[in-house]
Parts: structure tokens; sequence; C-alpha cells
């Protein structure tokens, strides 16, 4: 019989392109992924994985069993959500069951700061025997994630035109739309003008802080200059807003930062949003479709909702902070 925990572990390779990164999504050292190939290889007789260069590839066998299970471990999360869901309330007093198993979660990091940083400790006391790991990602690799089994939940953004593909299998739940402002020394000249929005045209000379070219922050930086030529120009790089804040401060340029998960402002700074277009960006959460009646992912969801309403997603950063 065909071993699923080393199917996972082959769908990890092909979704994470190596062992060692394989390895690292799963939680497990790269020879305990070499092995659970190994052995799925000797039971059924075939090999998955072949060399290529310093790395390996799935081979034809490789690829089709790795398309051919999804449909298996589908099945297989429906009937354990089904068999939680049956046995969540109590048939003696009608009490509900403890929630208990595990959900993974994959989230971008302003969302670990502004949400989940809320959420896991509230789950961690209410419901003590459930499990939720995070891993931080990028929107893309969370959707990844969780599409390949990976990953439970994950927390994504797109903003506003830029394309966030979601493959049929999985359930998107709008969270809330977040905003970003421009980032501005109090001295700078746009700030001692005493506008209260800006324009990409206003922007146009400025030297930016952005995150790296791969992201969809950084994609969305290009989108808003459209028509404007040679804008932005991008100086300095980081992943982290933060940063972009520090940088900003420092008098080295002009950053676009969401508000959430953003600190307070340092009084040198200040937040002045951006118009025609604005910049927003829409917040969710996605989840296979087979574990939509899992309690333990919708234990985790409702909280995850719950403090994205109550606090749009934990914003500590807003417009008003620091104003002209």
């Amino acid at each position: 019989m065909i071993d699923l925990e080393a199917v996972v572990a082959l769908r990890a390779v092909a979704t994470n392109g190596s062992v060692a990164a394989a390895a690292d999504a799963l939680g497990f050292t790269p020879s305990a992924v070499s092995q659970q190939i190994k052995r799925l290889e000797r039971g059924t007789r075939v090999a998955l994985l072949e060399r290529a260069g310093r790395g390996v590839v799935l081979t034809d066998a490789g690829r089709h069993l790795v398309t051919s299970s999804a449909t298996v471990l589908a099945d297989l999360e429906r009937l354990e959500a089904d068999l939680h869901l049956a046995g969540g309330v109590s048939a003696a007093d009608g009490a509900p069951r403890r929630v208990t198993g595990e959900v993974r979660i994959g989230a971008f990091s302003t969302a670990v700061r502004g949400i989940l940083v809320d959420v896991l400790p509230r789950l961690r006391a209410e419901h003590p025997e459930l499990r939720v790991p995070m891993r931080e990602s990028e929107p893309w690799e969370t959707i990844a994630l969780v599409a390949s089994g990976q990953r439970d939940l994950g927390i994504v953004h797109r903003w506003g035109g830029v394309a966030l593909a979601m493959p049929d299998h999985l359930v998107e739940t709008p969270l809330f739309t977040d905003v970003a402002d421009v980032i501005l020394r109090r001295d700078h000249r746009l700030a001692l003008a005493g506008v209260t929005e800006l324009t990409p045209a206003d922007l146009a000379d400025e030297e930016w802080i952005a995150t790296f070219d791969s992201t969809i922050c950084r994609q969305w930086l290009r989108r808003l200059f459209d028509g404007v030529s040679n804008a932005p120009r991008v100086v300095h790089e980081s992943m982290e807003f933060e940063n972009h804040l520090e940088l900003v401060r420092a008098g080295l340029g002009v950053a676009l930062v969401p508000r959430m998960g953003r600190p307070e402002l340092h009084p040198d700074l200040v937040a002045i949003p951006t118009v025609r277009p604005a910049s927003t960006r829409g917040v969710s959460a996605v989840h296979r479709r087979s574990q939509a009646d899992s309690p333990a992912l919708q234990v985790v969801l409702d909280a995850v909702r719950e403090v994205a309403t109550a606090g749009l997603g934990g914003s500590r950063g807003s417009q008003r902070e620091n104003a002209l």
C-alpha cells in the first residue's frame, strides 16, 4: 500500500523545488524527507526523483503520483473533518467537546504582527489541545503551501489589481481592506505644505524605499506609477516595513507602508494616504475546500475573523497618528 505520509513529502518536493526546501516546509530534516521518498520508491517499484545538476526533479511517474494523489488526500481530509464534526457535541449534556488536532498557518509578515500575535495566544488559552504552528510566507507561496496540503490556513493579500491566482480547490474568505500611506519625514516639502492626500504625480521625483522586486507590494508600487515617467526610483530595498520607517526617518527616501501591523510613528514622521489610485489591499484567509467542515479549522478561522473585524487587522499605526 502507498505510504501517504511519503506522498505528502513528495508533493512538498514538487511544490518547493528541492528536498531541503521541502524539509523546511514540513518541519523535518532533509534526510528524513529523502528516506520517506526512497521508501515510497521501494513500495511502488518506480523512480520518483532523478538527479538534475546538484538538485533533483520529479520523474514522469513522480509527477503523475503527485497529481493523482490530490483527490485521495482531499477525500481523507473530508473524512477526518466528518469524524471530528460527528464527535463535536457530547451526547450526555450537549456541551462542546474539546477541539484538538493541528491547524498549520501561513501568513505574510504584517499579518503576523497585526493579526496572529492576538489570535495565537487566545487559541492557546481557549483550546490548549489545539496546535497552531505558524510560518511566515509571501502570498504566492502561502497559496501554494495551502493548495499542496503543507499549510491548512493561509492569510494573504492582494494589492489593487495585482493578480493573485487562486486554485479551484481553495476557498477564499475576505477579511478586511488594509490601507497603505506614504511615509515622509516631517520636514519633507510635501509634509510642510500641509497636503492631506498625495497623487503619483506629487511623488514622481522621490527616491523610494521598497520591498524586493519579486513581492506583490513592489508590483503595486510600480503599478501606482503607471503613466508616470521614470518612477518610482527605488534606491533602498528591505523586506521589513519597520526598516522602511527607520530609513525614511534617516532622510534616505519615502516609503509606502500598510497600516496593518505598523507601529506608532516616530514624531519625526508623518503618514499621508494616496489618491487616484488609492493604495489599498484586500486581506483574505484561504483554506482547502475539503477542510471546510473541520471544527479545528473553523475555530482558527473564526478567531482570525474576529480579530480582523474588531481591530481592522490590529492596525496599530493609522493615518491619524502623527498626522499633520
